[in-house]
């Protein structure tokens, strides 16, 4: 979908019938009026609407921040609402009515960074030339202060004064001036998350508590086999159910169908509340085919992983010579290792209100995608993209899986079928059966040595591509969310290779918080330590080595188009000092460092454990240094980094998926389990007060946690872990070495 706004400066400005002043942006096209941002209230509070998605990364917080600050409002005085889907269908391509509002590889801040503040400095403009003209003065000689513009003389009126006049103005030509970042009273400061309040006293309406009351309830019985198909159905025991109204069987896409969605098969109850449709679904009786995976388990995808890896693969990026810096290195070191397959888990399940109706659909739901619903109601129903209304909820968690809309497909399909409003429910149980998981593989990694000077560098990797079901993707080209050629040490080592190898697996695969970052960077930082311990380095003064004086790169994958090695090389040093790197610690202790370059944003951690002659693991405390540019929202940068870590430390010590017989073997978080709070250790999160451009912070403090753990480990008892998660693995090596 295009981006429109090219001229966004332009403002829409209309006088609601209660005195409220709209101001909303304007295509360049004619100067339509197009959907609300701005409205500022008889009283003199603002409301100010948020486009993107909010699934706890604290968009509905920092988005109108950027609003609000070049408006000259008090924050106080803010409030926000969440914007419905803003799409103008009417030209070709389709283009966004007021930005992208999409969630999803820390893209929010960025995308709104320059239009939010440029929109609110017009807008801010529009009210002083209102005051201007009632006081018959220069605009010059005027300037705005929290909601009011002021003469230097002494006078002032409020913004709410100015609304009638303000309305019947035309646009401001060209750009307002926005304010030098000295005068940011907003920006910069800690705010709290504006419905945390909500949150907290359950008044906060995510997607479950969101369907209006025509809805009946929806729940599937899903194939449980990758791509099986329903065999038989016996529903009569279902149906006898006080509560439920209909069983529907939902055949699955078929290949041709103009779906990028995984839509399992299965058997949908309906139902008047939720627990009528469970207890139908319970009663059922259902047959499988099993499908063409019927074969795959964890042993048989880890089977192919080690046969790829032992013939030649994909050659990506070849830069030098690998081969001649290995022949005649001083020393050469590899290692392999290995990540499963690993489920979202997302607090609320997914779920989505649909009604289609006199050739029109509503949409109510949590998600990350909104922008790609109208296209997936047209191929299912045929109804025009320009008639799907969407109105985003607040999400109960993302990490990728509301990226991907099967849900709302779903729940289209059984309201299609039923003709009733329908919202569809999943159980955890489903969601943990049925998500599009992140890419299991195996990195084998070698290097070359001169000293203890690196000269070759080769990753090559054996993974399930997340991009298998991508239409029109060339199977050359799977590699690309799997290996990013421009990460570290490319550049900084003078012989680099990066090679692929294409996994064949039926299990759903998507975007998982940091897609391949999580994973590369794992493999990378871990194997710069055993680099550095093979040659008799210390893996802080190898890691810095490598990095350089401080330089800018190319960047042409996501983030880019820069990678600046000083900015990393800082978090990492800052990590390091405040855990103490260095100083001597008792035996068993010790403490492991790692940082990466992820989607802009630069981190670094630097974790501290202990470990008993009997292998129980301790985590000490934890530091995270993050340079995000200049931080919009300092509170919410901190939580993202803090939760970030923790969902770090959950996938390396305890997640994973496990295939059998082409379906899942995990139910839920019993045997999937969440990072309990009582084992969430100390954890220190700096932030770098930078005055570079802010990139997103959604992913930045996830991909450095399992290498840093896995490296104070070694350090603390001298047990290199090379495969996730570390479950048992400590306790059992730590046995056999007696």
């Amino acid at each position: 979908m295009s981006v429109a706004l090219s001229r966004r400066g332009f403002l829409g400005v209309t006088l609601a019938s209660s005195g409220a002043l709209w101001l909303q942006p304007a295509q360049a096209q004619g100067g339509k009026r197009i959907g609300l941002i701005v409205r500022i209230e008889p009283d003199n509070r603002v409301t100010i609407g948020c486009r993107n998605a909010e699934i706890g990364q604290g968009v509905l917080t920092s988005l109108p921040m950027l609003i609000a600050e070049e408006l000259d409002v008090r924050w106080a005085d803010v409030q926000v609402e969440q914007l419905p889907l803003g799409v103008d269908f009417t030209v070709q391509p389709p283009q966004w009515t007021w930005g992208p509002q999409g969630a999803g590889g820390s893209t929010s801040i960025p995308d709104c960074w320059g239009d939010h503040r440029q929109f609110g400095a017009d807008a801010r403009a529009l009210l002083v030339a209102a005051a201007a003209e009632r006081w018959g003065v220069d605009a010059s000689r005027l300037s705005t202060h929290e909601g009011s513009v002021r003469h230097t003389d002494g006078r002032s009126l409020r913004y709410a004064d100015l609304a009638e006049r303000a309305a019947a103005l035309p646009a401001p030509a060209g750009k307002a001036p926005l304010k030098d970042s000295s005068l940011f009273r907003i920006i910069g400061q800690p705010q709290r998350v504006v419905d945390a309040r909500d949150i907290v006293t359950g008044r906060a309406r995510y997607g479950l508590d969101s369907a209006p009351s025509d809805a009946l309830v929806a729940v599937m019985q899903r194939c449980p086999h990758f791509d099986g198909r329903v065999a038989t159905v016996d529903d009569r025991a279902a149906r006898a159910v006080p509560g439920v109204i209909d069983v529907i069987i939902i055949e699955g896409p078929k290949v041709t169908d103009p779906l990028v969605e995984h839509l399992a098969a299965g058997v949908a109850v309906v139902a008047r509340d939720t627990w009528s449709a469970l207890r139908g679904r319970a009663a059922l009786k259902v047959t499988w085919h099993a499908g063409p995976h019927a074969q795959e388990s964890t042993a048989s995808f880890n089977a192919q992983c080690e046969r790829l890896l032992a013939a030649a693969g994909q050659v990506v990026l070849d830069q030098g010579s690998v081969d001649q810096a290995a022949g005649v290195a001083t020393r050469r070191v590899q290692a392999r290792y290995q990540l499963p397959f690993a489920n979202h888990a997302t607090m609320e399940p997914q779920n989505a209100y649909v009604k289609l109706e006199n050739g029109r659909a509503l949409v109510i739901v949590p998600t990350q995608s909104p922008g790609v619903i109208p296209r997936r109601v047209m191929n299912l129903t045929g109804i025009a993209r320009e008639n799907v209304e969407v109105r985003m909820t607040r999400a109960g968690g993302g990490f990728g899986r509301r990226g991907t809309v099967d849900y709302v497909c779903e729940a289209v399909l059984i309201a299609k079928a039923t003709g009733r409003a329908i919202q569809i429910v999943w159980t955890r149980e489903d969601d943990m059966h049925h998500d599009y998981f992140r890419p299991a593989g195996w990195h084998d990694l070698k290097a070359s040595l001169d000293g203890h000077r690196v000269t070759g560098w080769h990753h090559k990797l054996a993974s399930a591509s997340k991009h298998y079901r991508r239409a029109g993707q060339k199977d050359e080209d799977l590699w690309q969310p799997e290996l990013y050629p421009d990460d570290f040490p490319a550049r900084l080592v003078p012989n680099l290779r990066l090679e692929w190898c294409s996994v064949q697996s039926g299990v759903p695969r998507g975007s998982w918080r940091a897609p391949a970052h999580w994973a590369n960077a794992f493999a990378v930082q871990s194997f710069v330590d055993e680099v550095a311990h093979a040659s008799g380095q210390d893996p802080l003064a190898l890691r810095l080595a490598l990095l350089g004086a401080p330089q800018q790169l190319p960047y042409a994958q996501h983030g880019g188009p820069q990678f600046d090695t000083g900015r990393l090389a800082h978090v990492l040093k800052l990590a390091a000092d405040a855990v103490g790197y260095g100083r001597t610690r008792a035996a068993g202790s010790g403490v492991g460092l790692a940082c990466h370059f992820t989607f802009g944003g630069y981190a670094a951690h630097a974790i501290e454990v202990s470990v008993s002659k009997a292998g129980e693991l301790k985590i000490e405390r934890i530091v995270c240094a993050v340079d995000c540019g200049r931080p919009i929202n300092p509170m919410g940068l901190e939580a993202q980094m803090q939760g970030g870590t923790i969902d770090g430390l959950a996938a390396a010590l305890l997640q994973e998926i496990t295939i059998k017989d082409g379906a899942v073997v995990e139910r839920g978080f019993a045997d999937y389990p969440l990072l309990p709070l009582a084992q969430t250790p100390p954890l220190q999160v700096l932030v770098v007060h930078s005055s570079a451009t802010p990139s997103g912070a959604g992913e930045m403090g996830i991909p450095t946690v399992a290498p840093a753990l896995a490296n104070a480990i070694f350090n603390a008892c001298g047990v290199r872990l090379r495969r996730l998660p570390v479950k048992n693995q400590l306790r059992e090596a730590m046995v056999a070495r007696g």
